[in-house]
């Protein structure tokens, strides 16, 4: 039994076991180690030596945090970094130097290309004569060199950079409608289908629009064509990669065979004309044949850029596009035509050319991305810097003779293909 004076005797002495932080926490303290002891004396201090504008470095200030005055001034700013743009400021900087870098090198390649060939003609003088033709001054070259300079170069520079420029313009749009980078207009058989309307025209002798028949057939058999690989491809209201790639193999050995039964019937300045279409040549380009496409081009070519938007809706898929207003069948339509119009320009007087619609958009794609208001317009404008490219290749290569620009670029292109369809299956793991 303890009496209450013991009682409170014993208390004093029982309490600092209980709460070392009690009037006797030193007395107990003293009964443990002396690294226990150091370090709870050096526990409190340390938390009272910490200040404020130490601490805030150490945590993420939240949003409403950052823009609070008394918050900004314990935040150390770093007076010789600046701060960094916006990434849509960015990319927007990055896609007005780099169309600007496009729109100068296709300058250069026209320049150089207008005085390159069997007859040498200087840059200055190219750059006079265009001048003395457009009343600026300048002075005009001799008798021989305004003809090649007006009547052979510069029709074959004007028709290379519409035809580019379709052509790139159409892959662009192809691989946004489709919804997968594998889709060009030569790959899933528009250019072949193209191809075949014009071969029957000038097999058949059809002259029912004039200069324009061409245009016209092969305007009408590219349609026909890329609506029907269109909903060959489809399965299950989408557009499998491997469906597309067989279906475009599936039209373009029928258009082959379509080919090879109007060569069989046609005669010998026939069968010339159409082994022209078949190769891919501007050597044949005249004022004309530019004026006959170019209604064609610059029409497709000033419209897709208004469907860019829609494209970038588009692209995060058919339901999502649907909910946010788009009518995706009617914008498939629609871009489906002005692809159609494009190729048909294009092969109309330029033949089969291929991979251009498929190489440029992914160039331009790995430099600026995927947003479809810069890589529309600027894959026309890559692709006419590429097929001026090419068609000078395909004339100084091997001098005198001229290589098929179709099988030049299809030289080049195809190795890329093969390369890009590997890359897609190692990033997707699998066709499966």
């Amino acid at each position: 039994m303890t009496l209450p004076h013991e009682a409170e005797t014993a208390a004093p002495e029982s309490g600092p076991e209980r709460s070392p932080a009690g009037p006797g926490g030193a007395g107990s303290a003293s009964r443990r180690s002396p690294q226990g002891a150091e370090r709870t004396a050096a526990a409190p201090s340390d938390a009272e030596n910490r200040s404020a504008p130490e601490e805030t470095p150490r945590r993420a200030p939240g949003p409403a945090e950052a823009t609070t005055p008394g918050e900004a001034t314990t935040t150390k700013a770093d007076p010789a970094k600046p701060a960094k743009p916006a990434a849509g400021v960015r990319r927007g900087r990055k896609a007005f130097w780099l169309a600007l870098a496009l729109l100068a090198t296709l300058l250069l390649l026209a320049l150089v290309s207008a005085g390159t060939g069997a007859y040498r003609i200087p840059t200055a003088d190219v750059l006079a004569s265009a001048q003395h033709r457009l009343g600026l001054g300048g002075a005009p070259l001799d008798r021989v060199g305004e003809s090649v300079l007006w009547n052979v170069r510069l029709p074959r520079v004007v028709l290379a950079l519409l035809v580019g420029a379709s052509l790139g313009c159409a892959g662009a749009l192809m691989q946004g409608v489709f919804g997968n980078p594998l889709a060009e207009p030569g790959v899933i058989g528009i250019s072949a289908g193209a191809a075949v309307g014009a071969v029957a025209a000038i097999g058949l002798g059809l002259s029912f629009f004039g200069n324009w028949t061409i245009t016209v057939c092969a305007f009408v058999a590219g349609l026909i064509t890329v609506s029907s690989v269109y909903l060959l491809s489809r399965n299950g209201g989408k557009t499998e990669v491997v469906t597309l790639i067989l279906t475009g193999i599936a039209v373009n050995a029928f258009a082959g065979a379509l080919i090879g039964l109007f060569v069989f019937f046609a005669d010998s300045g026939q069968v010339n004309q159409i082994t022209f279409w078949q190769l891919g040549s501007l050597a044949q380009a005249t004022w004309p044949k530019v004026l006959a496409v170019l209604p064609c081009a610059v029409a497709g070519l000033l419209v897709a850029p208004f469907y860019a938007r829609r494209l970038d809706l588009l692209s995060l898929g058919e339901r999502p596009a649907r909910h946010l207003g788009i009518d995706v069948e009617r914008l498939r339509l629609a871009l489906i035509l002005v692809v159609a119009l494009l190729t048909a320009a294009a092969v109309a007087v330029a033949g089969v050319i291929t991979f251009i619609g498929l190489l440029v958009p992914h160039l331009l794609r790995m430099a600026n991305g995927p947003g479809h208001r810069f890589l529309v317009p600027g894959s026309a404008l890559a692709g006419a810097v590429v097929l001026v490219a090419g068609d000078l290749a395909a004339r100084t290569l091997a001098q005198p003779a001229e290589l098929p620009l179709g099988v030049l670029t299809a030289l080049i292109g195809s190795p890329f293909f093969f390369w890009l369809l590997r890359r897609t299956r190692r990033k997707q793991g699998g066709w499966a």
